[in-house]
């Protein structure tokens, strides 16, 4: 069968770095106090001449050296963002310009800090379709564009950021044991709409709007639903937490992390940590992480990763891949 491989990957990071005592004058807080809360010691925040085309395009760059492929490899790109560049045309068809690359289709996906995980299953669809052979997987954002840097509970939470990842096809015995993306499961509930949102939008108010959340009801929803559609990940891939080599979690809040790796029975030495040193970067969260990770040769080929995601909507997931 047909099994979408990792075949490299890259992340980028806006210049200016954010550290938790620059918020003391800001706002009523410490650095105490956020990093007790929330884990986070530092955030990257994007320049004026920063956006989440040019940062998506320097991740997708980097995932391109790592993979030795050129743009002209590449069929589909898809990018998961909730602050793209503009309402329309696409992020990632900008990202597809800025790249060079003449060939293919690129489209947006917008399911918040699920992004990612949500397009990676879409890339899966669309190799195992036929559609594409290999696939070009950003997460990028700039949500300190539309934080309220006056409300002390959301500014301290978010970052900027941009990873990738290259899917490419690849023949697979249909087990356990091949590489690529072995399992996955989606999924959404609108009901929690008003636990995290943004206050503005082209219907509605015309304007971009800033960014809203009730913390203490997604920390109380998000254990239990990220633990859910991790069981039904595992039962699809016939394994349990001991099969896993690495969990690689949205990084919103290290309690929440912590929680729902205690809540599966996984170890905490296998679980990737990059939430002190990026903050909540949304889409770009999940890659980043397995970037790091990647990157100082914690993941390696063979390796058995876990990839979850929970964001506003609600909407969450979960992957299953083999390094």
């Amino acid at each position: 069968m047909i099994r979408s491989v990792v075949r490299g990957i890259g992340s980028a990071l806006p210049r200016r770095i954010m550290k938790n005592a620059d918020f003391e004058g800001m706002v009523e807080t410490s650095d105490e106090w956020i990093a007790q809360r929330t884990g986070i010691r530092q955030r990257h925040i994007a320049g004026d001449d920063e956006t989440t085309a040019s940062l998506g395009e320097a991740a997708a760059r980097s995932a391109l050296a790592n993979a030795e492929l050129t743009p002209d490899d590449i069929d589909l790109i898809v990018l998961a963002t909730s602050t793209p560049n503009n309402t329309f045309p696409a992020t990632a068809v900008e990202i597809q310009n800025r790249l060079g690359m003449r060939q293919g289709f690129a489209f947006d996906m917008q399911a918040v800090c699920s992004g990612f995980v949500y397009a990676v299953t879409t890339a899966d669809l669309y190799i195992k379709g036929g559609l594409a052979r290999r696939v070009l997987v950003i997460g990028a954002e700039t949500f300190s564009r539309i934080l309220d840097w006056t409300d002390r509970s959301t500014c301290v939470l978010f970052g900027d950021g941009a990873g990738a990842l290259i899917l490419e096809a690849a023949e697979g015995e249909g087990t356990i044991a091949d590489r690529g993306i072995l399992a996955a499961s989606l999924r959404s509930d609108g009901t929690h709409r008003d636990k995290l949102y943004v206050d503005g939008g082209p219907s509605t108010t015309g304007t971009v709007g800033q960014l809203r959340m009730e913390g203490r009801e997604v920390f109380k929803h998000a254990v239990g639903m990220i633990t859910d559609v991790i069981e039904a990940t595992f039962s699809q891939a016939g394994i349990g937490a001991a099969d896993l080599d690495w969990f690689v979690p949205h990084q919103a809040n290290k309690r929440i992390i912590d929680a729902s790796a205690k809540k599966l029975g996984i170890d905490d030495d296998k679980v990737v940590i990059t939430v002190d040193l990026h903050g909540n970067t949304s889409a770009a969260s999940v890659p980043l992480a397995l970037s790091v990770a990647a990157a100082d040769g914690r993941i390696r080929r063979g390796d058995l990763v876990l990839l979850e995601a929970m964001g506003g909507g609600f909407t969450w997931g979960a992957v299953l891949l083999r390094w």
